[in-house]
């Protein structure tokens, strides 16, 4: 697939690819243009066409074309690789036997599953009953129908499955793309479907709602994680919001799939779902790419409260501004609400609150105040929640304690003192158990650092960098430090290599706190005190 790569790159040139997004302006050799994810007042965003990459110093993004592009669209290196090969004119077929065999298995499924699609469309429109549950009790009209593709799983226990057969599809293709149950019949059976699809528009599962009341049935079926569906990077509606968000430059997440296409029928098309309330990382880098404004609409229970916490622990990463919304009028959810008054759920989407404000309040309700303990849990969780800000917005940070010593009756100085108490041991298992395996993000310090390692100005024996693009590396030399004294190249090493020191001690004590909490979800205590070990013996080092 190399030779496919090298092929797109030849023919098309940087600037071109970029261009369809971003205005670009010359700068000596270089093109410069304002960054598409950041505020920067002055351009940051730099392109070298004569060496094919590009680099956003306010973000501190860069790489080439395919990078780009997987930053742009929110989408797979191989989505952006099939997006640019098709702007090239190159047939990605004629590369690779093991690619073109994986390609292949892969288009067999998305031709599966669109076929599906297409026999549950059919089957709407021939059952009345079922036309009847979807456009009247459902008050869905056709335009929403048609735009999510929404149909019906005959109640028959082998109806998908003969029609695929019929058609040349194998049970393997079948149960490959999620769509049979341990006994090879139909997974679906008797349901409202609903396609699940990806950002670009491709039917790679389903979500299917039960109609006729059954206890020991879900009111809800979902594909299988399968190589076409993942459930924490799907988000469901971003194929049809896509366009919206970009031009109103927000995203409504609200909770569950039907909230979603009930947001679009009132006219709110920015809505979209994640699965349940896990909101990911994944999530978030998807919808950093398009906005950063990000309104969240979940319940105020205990599972919208912890949501929302989990959200604002990573939002900050992404410098996103997170809000909730939360004026339902008395409605449970969103699709409630619209069923309600349809304006009513226009109105609450620009009512919104920030999330720290309104997860303070909830901390209100949730704790007793009037008690010691009820007065240091709310303390704890509000200075924990601050504490997520960025440390440079000073003036956030500052609003936020004033609000909670305020509510407290503690001075400022008091608050900011305040030592948060070791979290009970249920919350060791916050972290995501697969933290441990999970690749590192590079840091600003840690790019850099190796810029100014790899031009050769400086020495750095204790230092091994991480592997970057040679010419990245270059371009952010040149555009950074190649004005600098060598006493001053040697100053900003030094310093940076402090901080690089600091972060990766810091990456490391993370990955051993994710290892215990998979350790205690196994129950392994002799893994845990091994690992509470060299978490010790790290701790003390520092």
């Amino acid at each position: 697939m190399e030779d496919a790569k090298e092929e797109i790159r030849a023919r098309l040139a940087i600037e071109d690819v970029i261009g369809q997004y971003i205005e670009l302006k010359r700068a000596g050799r270089s093109l410069k243009g304002h960054s598409p994810w950041g505020t920067d007042r002055t351009p940051s965003f730099m392109v070298s066409p004569d060496k094919g990459i590009w680099h956003d110093f306010s973000s501190n993004k860069g790489g080439d074309i395919f990078t780009f592009i997987m930053e742009m669209e929110g989408c797979t290196f191989r989505e952006a690789m099939e997006k640019l090969a098709q702007q090239a004119g190159v047939e990605l077929r004629r590369y690779s036997k093991d690619d073109k065999q994986q390609a292949q298995r892969r288009q067999r499924l998305y031709d599966v599953l669109e076929l599906a699609t297409k026999y549950f469309q059919f089957c709407l429109t021939k059952n009345k009953a079922v036309m009847q549950y979807v456009f009247y009790q459902r008050n869905l009209n056709k335009k929403t129908v048609e735009n999510f593709r929404i149909g019906y799983a005959p109640k028959s226990g082998r109806a998908l499955v003969d029609f695929l057969k019929k058609r040349g599809y194998t049970a393997q293709e079948m149960e490959d793309a999620g769509l049979t149950n341990r006994f090879g019949g139909d997974l679906f059976k008797g349901r409202m479907t609903v396609p699940l699809m990806d950002v670009t528009g491709k039917v790679i599962g389903f979500t299917a709602r039960i109609i006729e009341k059954d206890d020991n049935a879900p009111k809800y079926l979902n594909t299988p994680e399968t190589i076409l569906y993942n459930k924490g990077r799907h988000i469901f509606g971003l194929s049809q919001a896509r366009d919206a968000i970009r031009r109103s430059d927000f995203v409504v997440v609200v909770e569950g799939n039907m909230d979603v296409i009930s947001s679009h029928q009132a006219g709110v098309c920015q809505a979209v779902a994640t699965a349940g309330t896990a909101m990911t990382e994944n999530h978030l880098k998807s919808f950093a790419r398009m906005t950063k404004d990000i309104r969240l609409a979940y319940d105020g229970d205990e599972a919208g409260i912890r949501a929302a916490e989990r959200a604002i622990s990573m939002a900050s990463k992404f410098g996103i501004y997170l809000s909730v919304i939360d004026d339902y009028h008395g409605c449970k959810d969103a699709d409630e609400l619209i069923q309600k008054d349809p304006k009513l759920w226009q109105e609450a989407t620009e009512n919104y609150r920030p999330a720290l404000e309104w997860l303070l309040e909830k901390y209100e309700v949730k704790y007793n105040l009037k008690t010691e303990r009820g007065f240091q849990e709310y303390c704890n969780e509000a200075k924990r929640l601050i504490d997520e800000i960025d440390p440079a917005d000073t003036v956030l940070r500052e609003r936020y304690e004033r609000i909670v010593s305020e509510r407290l009756g503690i001075s400022l100085e008091a608050f900011r003192a305040k030592k948060i108490a070791a979290p009970e041991p249920k919350r060791l298992k916050k972290p995501n158990l697969d933290a441990s395996k999970a690749a590192p993000a590079v840091s600003r310090a840690e790019k850099n650092l190796a810029a100014l390692a790899a031009s050769g100005k400086i020495k750095t024996d204790d230092f091994e960098p991480m592997e970057f693009n040679k010419d990245e590396l270059a371009l952010i030399f040149e555009e950074r430090y190649a004005q600098l004294s060598q006493a001053d190249l040697e100053r900003e090493a030094q310093e940076l290599l402090v901080k690089v020191k600091r972060e990766r001690r810091d990456l490391e004590r993370r990955e051993l706190e994710a290892k215990i909490s998979e350790a205690e979800a196994a129950n392994d205590e002799e893994k845990i005190q091994e690992l509470m070990a060299q978490l010790s013996k790290m701790l003390r080092e520092k």
